[in-house]
């Protein structure tokens, strides 16, 4: 198919609109561009001669005092929290370890092990049928009935419920 001169024209003329639109959008992003990077060196100005120093001063007014006080009280409960440790966990757990050390070195004794088979093996328990289980079982088996009755009356198809519309004559 060949395209008429009068649209070969106009087609022309819009591509010369969308360059020239496209290089207008150019333009105008280089100079959001520049107006960006302006707008940031000002700002970390700001940042560095107004908001630094009153970050500095507030912290030095506020903060500072807090945590001195925070840090003496943390070194006191350390120290008392050391002595604590070397007097009361310390013999705790080398008594604890101590005592380890002596069941496992007894374990490895011959006659302890012989003595320790001998009194662990236990004699087998026998299974007692007695009247206590028969009457569990049939009650299961009674349950499981009554359930699978229910289900059938809830699921079958009744045609004697239903009743027919008498045909008029």
């Amino acid at each position: 198919m060949s395209i008429t001169r009068k649209r070969k024209k106009q087609l022309k003329r819009l591509k010369g609109d969308a360059t020239a639109l496209w290089a207008a959008q150019q333009d105008l992003l280089d100079q959001a561009n520049s107006v960006a990077r302006e707008a940031s060196r000002q700002l970390s100005a700001y940042g560095r001669e107004e908001i630094a120093p009153r970050v500095a001063r507030a912290y030095e007014k506020n903060v500072q005092p807090v945590v001195s006080r925070v840090d003496a009280a943390t070194y006191d409960a350390r120290h008392t929290a050391k002595q604590n440790f070397d007097k009361k966990v310390l013999p705790a757990v080398g008594s604890a370890l101590g005592t380890v050390i002596a069941l496992g070195d007894a374990a490895r004794d011959g006659r302890v092990r012989a003595a320790f088979s001998r009194a662990v093996t236990p004699e087998p328990v026998k299974k007692k049928s007695g009247a206590g289980r028969a009457i569990a079982v049939t009650a299961g088996i009674v349950a499981a009935a009554g359930v699978a009755y229910a289900v059938w009356q809830t699921f079958r198809a009744d045609d004697e419920l239903w009743v027919a519309d008498d045909e008029e004559a």
